[in-house]
C-alpha cells in the first residue's frame, strides 16, 4: 500500500514577491499487493483456470473487501522475496511464511497457522526415520524456511550433515518431479504442503518424525506497523465472521490454523453457542413436524366426520325413499 504524490507547480502571479510555489497532495493508492510462491499450494497456487488460488490468497482478497482495496497477486521468485519487499515492489509477503527465527527481519501480523517441517519419502524407499536419511539426497526449496532448519547453525544441522547431499530447487513442484524419478531420496517441506502434493500423488508417505514445529504470519517491510495493524483487525473481523474457518476448511487446514488461539478468543465457547444454537433449531424443526402431523390428523379427522355426515345423509334419504315407496 503505498501513497502516491502529486505535486502540481503553481505560479503565484497575484503576489510577486512570492514567486512560484509547489503544492503537492497526497493520493491514495489502494492496491494491495501480496507477493507469493506461485507454487505452494494449498497457500498459494494456480489452479485447472489459469486463476491464482489458494488459502492466503483468498484470506487476502477477503481482507480487501473489507477495506474497499483491489488486490494484486504477485507471483515472485521466493529467493528474492526481500529485495521485493524492501524495494516496496510488494506490501507484504503472504505465502506460508514462517516468522520463526526471522522475527527481526520483519514487521509480522499474528500469526495464523501452526506449521512444521517434515520429510517425504517413496513408501518403496525403505526409509522409515530421520536416522534412515543417512547417505542421502534430500530435496529442499531455496530460501525456504526448511533450508534455515537444515543449514549450518539451524536447528537441524547436525541431521543435514548425515545426509549424502542437500539438494536446493526453486520451487517444490521440480523436487518432486525428481523425487517421482528416483534422483533424490526425500523432500524436506512444510507439512501443509506435503499434505496437498501427497493427495494428488500416490506411494509417498511423510516420516513421522518431524523436524520442527513453527507459525505462518504475513511478513512486512519492517516498521510498516501501519498496514500490519489494518491487516491485522481485518483478520479478527473474519475470524468473528465466520470467513477465517471456511476457508480453513474449504483449504483442510482446520486442524493448524491457530488464529483464534493467538487472539484470544474462545473457541470453546463458540463452539458451545454453535451447537445449542443447532440444538434449539431441531427442536424447532421437531415441534413443527409435530404441529404439522397433528394439523394432518386434525383434517383426516374432520374428513372422516364429513364422510361420517355424508352416510348419514344418504341413510335418511333411502329412509325417506322407502316410507315413500311403502305409501304408495
Amino acid at each position: 500500500m503505498t501513497k502516491r504524490w502529486l505535486c502540481t507547480l503553481m505560479s503565484v502571479a497575484m503576489i510577486a514577491s512570492l514567486g512560484a510555489g509547489t503544492v503537492c497532495s497526497a493520493e491514495e493508492d489502494n492496491t494491495f499487493i501480496v507477493g507469493f510462491d506461485a507454487e505452494y499450494p494449498p497457500y498459494g497456487y494456480m489452479d485447472d483456470n489459469g486463476e491464482y488460488t489458494g488459502f492466503d490468497l483468498e484470506l487476502a482478497q477477503a481482507v480487501c473487501d473489507l477495506y474497499g482495496w483491489e488486490l494484486e497477486k504477485r507471483p515472485i521468485d521466493w529467493d528474492s522475496k526481500d529485495m521485493e519487499l524492501n524495494s516496496g515492489a510488494i506490501d507484504c509477503i503472504w505465502n506460508g511464511f514462517t516468522m520463526n527465527g526471522r522475527e527481526e527481519e520483519y514487521t509480522w501480523s499474528v500469526p495464523y497457522v501452526d506449521n512444521s517441517q517434515v520429510i517425504v519419502v517413496s513408501e518403496a524407499s525403505g526409509i522409515a526415520d530421520l536416522e534412515g536419511l543417512s547417505g542421502k539426497i534430500v530435496g529442499v526449496q531455496a530460501a525456504s524456511a526448511a533450508l534455515e532448519l537444515l543449514s549450518e547453525g539451524g536447528d537441524q544441522a547436525d541431521l543435514a550433515a548425515t545426509f549424502g547431499t542437500l539438494q536446493q530447487f526453486p520451487e517444490y513442484n521440480s523436487a518432486f518431479v525428481e523425487l517421482q524419478a528416483g534422483s533424490i531420496d526425500a523432500i524436506a517441506m512444510d507439512v501443509g504442503v506435503a499434505n496437498y502434493q501427497l493427495k494428488e500423488k500416490e506411494g509417498y508417505t511423510i516420516l513421522d518424525e518431524t523436524l520442527n514445529s513453527e507459525q505462518y504470519a504475513i511478513g512486512f517491510k519492517q516498521g510498516n506497523e501501519e498496514l500490519r495493524d489494518l491487516v491485522n483487525d481485518a483478520l479478527a473481523t473474519l475470524l468473528e465472521d465466520g470467513t477465517f474457518d471456511e476457508l480453513a476448511e474449504k483449504y483442510e487446514l482446520t486442524d493448524m490454523v491457530c488464529l483464534a488461539e493467538e487472539l484470544g478468543v474462545d473457541t470453546g465457547a463458540a463452539e458451545e453457542a454453535e451447537t445449542e444454537a443447532a440444538e434449539a433449531d431441531t427442536e424447532a424443526e421437531e415441534a413443527e413436524t409435530e404441529a404439522a402431523e397433528a394439523d394432518t390428523e386434525a383434517e383426516e379427522a374432520e374428513t372422516e366426520a364429513a364422510e361420517a355426515d355424508t352416510e348419514a345423509e344418504e341413510a335418511e334419504t333411502e329412509a325417506a325413499e322407502a316410507e315413500t315407496e311403502a305409501a304408495e
